[in-house]
């Protein structure tokens, strides 16, 4: 059971109007690595979570959050939009050059299917897609991708910080900014703490390695130009996972033969 809270978590309001602002903070509302992105993406590892109570607990505390993200962002996008009318935006554009630039990176479809509101969609009105998410059901591989989700969310964030002015819209990032590393931090500490429980890095830490080829299983391929990459912890040592060295093979060799494919059925007009 959810209950929406009408107050929000932390403030939403930007020093003053600016379409092009909101077109930018659509990226942190419904994009790949956005927080639809990671609510969603929560909320569903979290109710198919079959682990200890605590992690399918802190994969919801979590994903809550993030729904709250979701309605701070839109919250700000609205205010961006709300004291900017069509025609107002049309007359500037009309006595300022250089206001026009910057009004013309609004996105249309603000006005015209949101009536000066929110998307659930990316900067360039892509719309959020539920592709965007990963829940495996292995915590160890969904944690993991967490942790990429809050690391990208966090530099986008942190780029738009740098490409505006606003103090209240810069307050809001800060906010996300703070909670994103949390978030990092978090994921991180779990991730550790299950790879210390199953004692191995791998996922899925159970599947019987006699079934794999062992003896490939550690050979770094140099397959582009060059032998800087040789120089890397991933191309010699003891592996990570404690069963192997590394070995950085110089010239990989081909163990296939050339593929002779036979000719296609006549009625799949191969020719």
């Amino acid at each position: 059971m959810f209950r929406h809270q009408k107050e929000l978590q932390f403030e939403a309001k930007p020093t003053q109007p600016d379409p092009a602002v909101a077109k930018y903070l659509q990226e942190l509302i419904g994009g790949q690595y956005g927080e639809m992105s990671v609510a969603m993406q929560y909320l569903f590892q979290g109710w198919s979570c079959r682990g200890e109570a605590k992690y399918k607990d802190m994969i919801l505390d979590i994903a809550t959050e993030e729904i709250g993200h979701v309605e701070m962002l839109a919250t700000m996008v609205a205010r961006l939009l709300e004291d900017a009318p069509v025609e107002d935006q049309q007359a500037a554009m009309e006595q300022d050059p250089v206001v026009g630039a910057v009004i013309a990176g609004m996105n249309p479809q603000h006005a015209i299917v949101a009536g000066l509101g929110p998307r659930p969609a990316d900067s360039v009105g892509n719309p959020w897609s539920g592709a965007y998410i990963i829940s495996s059901g292995n915590l160890l591989a969904d944690f993991r991708a967490n942790l990429n989700a809050e690391s990208q969310g966090r530099l986008q964030a942190a780029r738009i910080y740098e490409m505006v002015d606003d103090p209240g819209v810069k307050d809001l990032l800060a906010v996300l900014l703070a909670r994103d590393s949390y978030h990092q931090n978090q994921w991180a500490a779990a991730i550790k703490e299950l790879e210390e429980q199953v004692g191995t890095i791998l996922v899925p830490s159970d599947f019987p390695r006699e079934k794999e080829r062992k003896d490939i299983a550690y050979d770094f391929y140099n397959f582009s130009k060059g032998d800087e990459s040789s120089q890397g912890a991933w191309a010699h040592g003891e592996a990570l996972d404690g069963e192997g060295e590394y070995k950085w093979q110089a010239e990989p060799k081909a163990e296939g033969q050339a593929p002779d494919l036979k000719p296609v059925n006549p009625k799949m007009y191969g020719s």
